[in-house]
Formats: C-alpha cells, structure tokens, sequence
C-alpha cells in the first residue's frame, strides 16, 4: 500500500505528538511587490484543493495551526481550513515569516503540552531543513518523495516519540506521509 494511502491513526499515540508541516502553496512572482505580500498563484490554489482533500480524507486536523504572516501562508491556509470538520484553534505568527530551523525549533518547542496535532504553514528553506533534521525514520515512499525536497504546497506529516513540545529535536520524528500536489495528481511540483 502506498504511504500516502496508508491509515492515519485519529490522534497520536498518548507518548506521541503528531507535527504536520507545510510549504505554503505556489505564489505570484515577486514582481513590484514586497516578497511577504504576495499572494496565491491560481495553480497553487488549485494545488492546494488537492491538499485540503487530503487533509480531510485522512482526517488530519490540527489542535492549532501556526501560520506565518505572508499573504501567501495566510492564503494557503484559508484554502485548508475548511477541510476540517471541526475548525481548529491558529495563529498567525510573524516570526515563521523566513524562520530557519533554529527557529522553527523554537516555536514548535512553545507549543502548549495540550496540544496533539500541530500544523506549521511557513517558507522554505526553513521548512525542508527543519524536515530532514526532525527525520530520523519513516515510511518508505514518504523518504522517496521528500528526497526530491519541498516544492510548494508539500506536506510533511511526523509522529515524534516526545510527551512534551519541549522535548521536538533532531532525529525525533518518523515522517509518516510526504505528500506534494504532483502526488497527489494537480502536476505542480
């Protein structure tokens, strides 16, 4: 069975924590405008249905989203959120504007101990970093896929052997899915 097709348990195991990450969907060109206010091309917001079909068929809802600041990451997002069934509880931070991993360590690791599920939507190169770094096992096809990087709308999805937020570091995760809009059938990778 193909790793994208295979069952994603409702909730993480109770010493698990479940980290959906997120490149932010094909943008408009950079041109005559500030880099953060670009929005959504038309191909990334057909791209990301795809995406959102998949949320919702897998039925990965975040407790909280994290979204940076970009017109673009904003965007994506509200093209997702309505996938979830039961809307969840986002933010919309201006530090995953551009965040390396360093930083995108940081935010993971403030995250309540409530929360479960978290989903970040941000930027590379920050995210394919973060990625391979938190990427210490995983699922065959979703290993293969990533191997090719981080193309716009690809989503990472991460059971990490931690009780704590706290405790997010490198070689922590077993990547579970990595799904891109090529494979998921929109070609725009």
């Amino acid at each position: 069975m193909p790793a994208d097709e295979s069952p994603v348990p409702l909730q993480p195991k109770s010493d698990m924590r479940r980290l959906i990450l997120m490149r932010h969907a094909k943008a408009v060109p950079p041109e005559g405008m500030a880099d953060e206010d670009r929005a959504l091309a038309t191909r990334g917001r057909f791209a990301m249905e795809a995406v959102a079909k998949f949320f919702k068929d897998k039925d990965l809802t975040p407790d909280l989203a994290l979204v940076s600041t970009a017109a673009r990451t904003r965007e994506t997002w509200a093209v997702l959120s309505p996938a979830f069934s039961k809307k969840p509880a986002h933010r919309f931070e201006a530090d995953l504007y551009s965040a390396p991993k360093d930083t995108l360590y940081e935010i993971v690791r403030a995250v309540p101990a409530s929360v479960r599920t978290l989903l970040l939507i941000g930027h590379n190169p920050g995210l394919e970093e973060i990625t391979r770094s938190l990427t210490a096992s995983g699922e065959a096809e979703a290993l293969m896929r990533f191997g090719r990087g981080m193309p716009t709308a690809a989503t990472a999805v991460f059971e990490l052997a931690i009780n704590d937020w706290r405790e997010a570091a490198p070689k922590t995760g077993r990547m579970h899915l990595f799904v891109t809009p090529k494979s998921l059938g929109t070609h725009d990778d």
